[in-house]
């Protein structure tokens, strides 16, 4: 139970990092719209938020089947893993939407936090991976 709820925060702790990042740029500050005019720094952004876009969520989700796969018995680092790939687009999926003004950026944030909703394991299947049978 205690990995259960230790997944489970982690999982709140990742879905609170973009909450955190939209109230932050939502309440301004010199950085946000900081290179909106700027072309080549819009399109050096884009690129490489749809590039780690596209890299970070299918090896997130290939990392899951590769757990089950070799039956490692490290899921809870598995998880975490998965949710720090995770992480790296969102975070710059966000940057990119408040310092180019590019709605590229947020698709992208969008497109990794939906990801997200398949790393979260239940407690069942947790017990499952983990080879541990129900408590009486």
């Amino acid at each position: 139970k205690r990995a259960a709820s230790r997944v489970k925060m982690s999982f709140v702790y990742f879905w609170l990092l973009p909450v955190f990042l939209v109230i932050f740029g939502e309440t301004g500050g010199a950085w946000v719209g900081l290179y909106a005019g700027d072309v080549r720094a819009a399109y050096f952004a884009e690129t490489i938020t749809i590039l780690l876009t596209a890299l970070s969520v299918p090896a997130s989700l290939k990392l899951f089947s590769w757990v089950l796969v070799r039956k490692i018995d490290a899921v809870s680092i598995s998880d975490a893993l998965r949710l720090a790939l995770l992480a790296i687009p969102v975070v710059a999926g966000f940057l990119t939407y408040y310092m180019v003004l590019s709605n590229k950026g947020v698709l992208c944030a969008l497109i990794a936090l939906t990801a997200s909703l398949f790393c979260l394991p239940g407690e069942k299947r947790l017990r499952e991976e983990l080879h541990i049978d129900k408590e009486q």
